[in-house]
């Protein structure tokens, strides 16, 4: 009994063909070239330019030298061998496209998710920002501040130099009236009552 026979060992998939191995990216390049040249004009135009050149050659041309008897059976054939090559190449290019725009779709997705991230992060921290500097002095509030202090100085001076100038002013009154003569004599004794006594 074979190993491939037993119920305990994994059965492997049989193939009655040969695998082929062919670089993916290589033959989706291919595919992708063949399908972008047969939808350009220049596609048209020559297979128009080939089938017109075959249906003259085929229909002037000698007895010997024809090729394709009308109905041209064997263009016909070459035709449908080309669509039938072609029909593959285009879905497989398409679905190469569907793959790559399927890429860049998520790829934008996580681009556009990163950015309205950053955003939010920068509306918090301008709003975060704005808090602060509300509770800053600004430069009018310095300066009204400023002109306050000013004004209390300027009036704490005033009511410094009012008491100095009455104490000077009572200086000078005494030093007035002690300079001044009593109107007696100095040299004559006084009597008992303060009178002067009489020689």
């Amino acid at each position: 009994m074979s190993a491939s026979d037993r119920l305990n060992t994994p059965g492997r998939e049989r193939r009655w063909l040969p695998r082929v191995r062919m670089d993916s990216e290589v033959f989706g390049s291919f595919a992708e070239g063949f399908a972008r040249f047969m939808g350009t004009a220049s596609f048209l135009i020559w297979m128009t330019v080939l089938i017109v050149a075959w249906i003259a050659w085929n229909v002037l041309a000698p007895e010997d030298w024809i090729v394709d008897k009308f109905p041209f059976i064997f263009l016909t054939l070459l035709l449908s061998l080309q669509a039938s090559y072609a029909a593959p190449l285009i879905l497989l290019a398409q679905n190469r496209q569907e793959a790559r725009e399927r890429v860049s779709l998520e790829h934008d997705r996580e681009v556009a998710a990163q950015a309205r991230a950053d955003t939010d992060f920068l509306a918090r921290e301008i709003a975060a920002m704005r808090m602060r500097i509300g509770d800053l002095a600004t430069r009018d509030f310095i300066r009204g501040e400023l002109r306050d202090l000013l004004d209390e100085l300027d009036k704490g001076e005033d009511a410094e130099d009012g008491p100095r100038g009455s104490h000077r002013e009572s200086g000078r009154a005494s030093g007035r009236d002690s300079g001044r003569p009593s109107g007696r004599d100095p040299g004559r004794p006084s009597g008992r009552d303060g009178s002067p006594q009489a020689r």
